[in-house]
């Protein structure tokens, strides 16, 4: 039986060990680990969470302060065109490579014959965004350059920059970026108007400009560049591997404009670069260019919902820490009724963001190592579903954070105005909420990825056979066979009235297979202890997201805030019998 945690004991959400407090996460990645990998996992996650909690946490306060500054001159007014550090930004950095944040899932690491599946990685960017999101923006990007290299032919004399990618030891890594963004296409890729001309060594030069670099600094950077006799759209672009220094040793002549004055992610440099016939090598073959750089789109989505779940992480968590320490008109904040269910309702949205992220993330696993073709097709669903979704409850959570703490929330120095700062590029990042809408229709449209998705829904409620289940589990029926309907309409309509309804269908994809999957853990957290919490959790969201409530369920008599309040915020143990006594199991 689970020891409720006592928030009371802790006076902020550092100088903690994130994963020991995360128990939402111990039980997904225990789910979708194979018994082995959790076993030799666990005790690394620990010990990594233990690092972020303290050191880095500490860091990433006095890196919020000190962010990278551009030297672009020397004293003698030579171009250096350099970034400089605080200290503390490189002992994050080496701590990151040393537990093998990348290493890990593309090289066995010690004591295992097999590299990690990719959710070990998506985890620890999860827990490093406690305190970084700024970082976990160069670690994304390069586990999705390793992912590149990993999946697709390319130039052997290329390897050494997988090998500095996928490096444990700090002095031998390489970190990557990748530079898409132009001044005149924003999220169109395909009005990229960066020039590729092959050179008579076999090399090639770019000549163009990207606006919004991230990493700028990079040891290599993948980007995309229209051949010089090539199609219009995404069918004429390449995609290049830009080194930060050329083959002899030079500096390559690409030229940072300057830094962007950002509102959040200050640890991690963005900027305007200017490529002026600048030194680059062709990867793979040269009309996959787009192919390409979609895979490392994918990974980084991924990653980008992972940090977000993060934010909404620390932000439950000092939420959870100040309710149980402030006093407020003669008792605790989070002895109120309305703090309770506040709280509840966070902690619900932070155990669905998990859910969603690591059932995605073994998607993509399964079709990244088995190659399976159900498995991608979901994936492709999933994961801009879980971005969409993710990105914008992370903004939310955030906020509310915020509010938690009332003035101080709002007070530099204070996390949870930091964590509002980040969360806000999160919906940004890698596709805006409109594109994700669009590539769901897309998905549903090109590559029927929502029989897959609908076929794991079905499997997951055949298996909820507890009674208290019953209820919830036929309105999640009720709502499959709506969202089925839905995606019919959707695919018989004209592409306007398509994109039109498309954010309401991502939403609905959501709500449906989340609720689905937290049933299915709820029915297996029964079978196995006896515990009732998980499907509180599950009772919960359905209530909120899938249930229409007459008269606002003011009338409905639910207490379950009150009731289910040490079961779902501080991971009590809930006896079954708690079920049968709230409204929706009547």
């Amino acid at each position: 039986m689970d020891t409720p945690v006592d928030y009371s004991q802790f006076n902020e959400g550092k100088d903690v060990n994130y994963w020991e407090l995360d128990r939402t996460l111990q039980y997904e990645l225990e789910r979708i680990y194979g018994d082995d990998e959790f076993a030799w996992g666990e005790p690394r996650l620990s010990e990594f969470g233990e690092a972020v909690g303290h050191t880095m946490a500490e860091n990433a306060d006095v890196i919020d302060d000190h962010g990278p500054e551009l030297r672009t001159y020397d004293r003698d007014g030579d171009v250096v065109n350099e970034i400089e550090y605080h200290p503390a930004q490189f002992e994050n950095e080496r701590l990151m490579h040393e537990h093998g944040t990348i290493a890990d899932v593309f090289h066995a690491p010690p004591g295992r014959d097999e590299p990690m599946p990719h959710g070990h990685s998506i985890a620890m960017e999860h827990l490093l965004s406690y305190v970084d999101t700024g970082l976990g923006c160069p670690t994304g990007m390069t586990a999705a350059a390793a992912m590149v290299f990993e999946q697709f032919d390319h130039d052997e004399t290329l390897d050494r920059y997988f090998e500095g990618a996928t490096a444990r030891d700090y002095d031998d890594a390489m970190l990557s970026a990748m530079f898409l963004t132009e001044k005149q296409g924003g999220s169109d890729v395909g009005a990229t108007e960066t020039v590729a001309r092959r050179a008579d060594d076999g090399t090639w030069r770019l000549t163009g400009e990207k606006w919004f670099c991230s990493n700028l600094d990079a040891e290599f950077v993948f980007t995309l560049g229209r051949f010089e006799d090539g199609d219009p759209g995404t069918e004429g672009l390449g995609m290049f591997l830009l080194p930060r220094r050329k083959p002899n040793g030079e500096r390559n002549d690409y030229y940072f404009r300057r830094l962007k004055d950002k509102l959040g992610t200050i640890s991690v440099p963005t900027g305007e670069v200017e490529l002026d016939d600048t030194f680059a090598y062709l990867f793979g073959e040269a009309d996959r260019g787009f192919e390409y750089m979609s895979l490392m789109l994918n990974r980084s989505r991924l990653a980008v919902a992972a940090w977000s779940t993060g934010i909404i992480g620390r932000a439950l968590l000092e939420s959870k820490i100040h309710a149980a320490n402030r006093e407020a008109f003669g008792k605790r904040l989070d002895e109120h009724a309305l703090m309770r269910a506040d709280l509840v309702d966070m902690a619900v949205d932070y155990e669905a963001a998990v859910a969603f992220l690591y059932d995605t993330a073994d998607h993509f696993d399964r079709w990244a190592r088995a190659d399976d073709d159900d498995a991608y097709r979901a994936m492709r669903l999933l994961l801009s579903t879980s971005k969409f979704r993710i990105a914008r409850t992370g903004v939310d959570a955030a906020s509310y954070g915020m509010e938690i703490l009332g003035g101080n929330g709002y007070v530099n120095g204070f996390v949870t105005e930091r964590l509002f700062r980040d969360a806000q590029v999160h919906p940004i990042w890698e596709g805006t909420t409109n594109m994700l809408a669009l590539d769901v229709v897309r998905a549903i449209g090109r590559e029927d990825a929502h029989e897959p998705v609908l076929s794991i829904v079905d499997d997951r409620l055949d298996d909820v056979t507890h009674p208290a289940l019953e209820d919830l589990a036929a309105t999640v029926e009720d709502e499959r066979d709506g969202l089925a309907a839905a995606i019919a309409e959707i695919e018989a309509s004209d592409r306007d009235y398509a994109e039109l309804h498309s954010k309401e269908l991502t939403h609905y994809v959501f709500d449906v297979y989340t609720a689905a999957l937290l049933l299915a853990e709820a029915q297996a957290r029964l079978d196995a202890e006896g515990d009732a919490r998980k499907a509180l959790v599950a009772e919960r969201f359905v209530e909120t997201y899938l249930r229409s409530r007459s008269e606002r369920g003011i009338t409905s008599g639910d207490e379950l805030p009150i009731d289910a309040f040490d079961a779902i915020v501080r991971y009590a143990t809930a006896e079954p019998d708690l079920l049968d006594a709230t409204p929706a199991a009547q």
